[in-house]
């Protein structure tokens, strides 16, 4: 269990977990703890074993008594900010918010304040216990949308296994550029870009990367899609699209220069040269609550920029079918 002021438990060790080493039998007992974590408590004598500091390696046997008590320790050194929060959902596990484009999610340099970091350190102070303040997935600055963040150590353990193993369902709505004919999936390895180091790229030695898309709406010289997510790497929606010659509007790394469709109108140039992100949005989450099980989905509409824009298209869109009669 955990307190206000000190993380304690107590176990006996059971018959499958006899002549184990202590970290992998504490590991079993507790897995919302990592096991680094789990090792330092061993090492400093917070985890103890029948009442006797021992080594992570020290084996266990059946009957013994397994005790923790340790302080929670500060995770973080950012400080808090009185940044508003879009809260979609809350308990005292979870914290899910709609994140506006334009918001960074991590200190780093450049961005060392401002960030959905300081937000949360102000909002739930908890999280600074927290490895990366209860960040478990990212979503760039400039995309919208939904987000979970954990607010205790048994979810902050769920949320990652959640996503090592793909059980968490995440979908989103992207505005490309080119008139696609259908839904498909790409399955393409991401790495690092191997002359930009800033970029991520399609290249045979990266990790595994799946997404799935399916078209929502075509425009004359655009398409409205969702994706769908089976792995989480940098940028992965951004650099699929692109791979396929289907870059998101407004894509600043990944775009390249403003094109324009014969036809175009000043009205939509206008529109596309004022979207300067990349037109995507986290629109739906759905995962395992941490200590219920439950199976939990949120979602969260597209932000004013995207439906303006999309509005512009299929107003353009249109305008050409009438001027063909």
């Amino acid at each position: 269990m955990s307190s206000e002021n000190r993380i304690t438990a107590e176990f006996t060790i059971p018959p499958e977990l006899s002549d184990r080493r202590l970290d992998q039998a504490a590991a079993e007992l507790m897995p919302e703890h990592s096991r680094s974590r789990l090792q330092g408590w061993i090492r400093n004598g917070a985890l103890t074993l029948n009442g006797k500091h021992c080594k992570p390696r020290d084996k266990v046997m059946l009957g013994d008594r397994m005790d923790l008590d340790a302080e929670p320790e500060v995770q973080v050194t950012w400080e808090a900010e009185a940044i508003e929060l879009d809260v979609v959902y809350e308990d005292q596990h979870l914290l899910v918010i709609n994140k506006p484009a334009g918001l960074v999610v991590h200190p780093a340099a450049g961005h060392a304040d401002g960030t959905l970091v300081n937000a949360l350190l102000n909002y739930a102070p908890e999280v600074e216990n927290l490895p990366r303040a209860g960040i478990v997935h990212r979503l760039d600055k400039d995309t919208s949308g939904i987000m979970v963040v954990a607010r205790s150590l048994i979810a902050h353990t769920s949320l990652v296994e959640q996503l090592q193993e793909r059980t968490m369902g995440r979908e989103y709505e992207a505005v490309v550029v080119g008139t696609m004919t259908g839904g498909a999936t790409v399955d393409a390895p991401i790495g690092r870009h191997p002359t930009d180091r800033k970029k991520m790229a399609v290249v045979a030695a990266g990790k595994p990367a799946v997404t799935h898309y399916r078209l929502m709406e075509r425009f004359a010289a655009h398409t409205h899609i969702r994706c769908k997510l089976e792995s989480g790497r940098t940028h992965q929606i951004r650099v699929h699209m692109a791979h396929v010659r289907h870059p998101l509007v407004g894509d600043p790394a990944y775009g390249g220069r403003l094109r324009l469709p014969k036809g175009t109108t000043e009205e939509l140039r206008e529109e596309l040269a004022r979207f300067q992100r990349q037109a995507l949005h986290a629109r739906q989450l759905t995962l395992e609550h941490p200590e219920t099980g439950a199976i939990l989905t949120w979602e969260t509409p597209l932000p004013a920029d995207m439906v303006q824009l999309i509005a512009a298209l299929r107003k353009h869109a249109a305008e050409l079918e009438n001027s063909e009669f």
